[in-house]
């Protein structure tokens, strides 16, 4: 799998919505210890959990009560979305490139649970669309 210093290197990624992301920085790294791996802007952060990794997102979609997804990392993004696909996952973003070098889809799955597939694709230093680094 490539190497991405924008994405976490652990597979399985929780990503959490809070109205106030940067409130829900400071409140998880003194709680539970958590540290920052990155920031974008005022919008979206990565958390370092032990080996793992949180990824916080800002709530912003009106009427949308969704607080939760999950990331996963595969090694190619449009052949793992031909198979969702096939077993019925229902599209919520189509395969696109993103400026940090990853590529992603995201689905509903049976039961409506939201689910974004990940592909590394380019090691993209963050400062060069926006990011903070912390620590890797």
């Amino acid at each position: 799998m490539l190497a991405n210093r924008s994405m976490p290197r652990c597979t399985v990624i929780p990503v959490l919505a809070y109205p106030n992301v940067t409130e829900a920085i400071d409140w998880l790294c003194g709680a539970f210890g958590f540290t920052v791996r990155l920031r974008i802007a005022n919008h979206r952060a990565q958390l370092n959990a032990g080996d793992g990794a949180v990824v916080l997102t800002e709530q912003r979609v009106a009427g949308v009560q969704a607080s939760h997804s999950v990331m996963v990392r595969v090694e190619n993004v449009d052949r793992h979305y031909e198979q969702a696909s096939r077993h019925g996952a229902r599209l919520l973003l189509p395969p696109s490139d993103h400026p940090y070098g990853g590529r992603q889809y995201s689905v509903e799955d049976l039961a409506g649970h939201a689910w974004t597939f990940s592909q590394s694709i380019a090691d993209v230093d963050p400062r060069e669309w926006g990011g903070t680094q912390g620590d890797l």
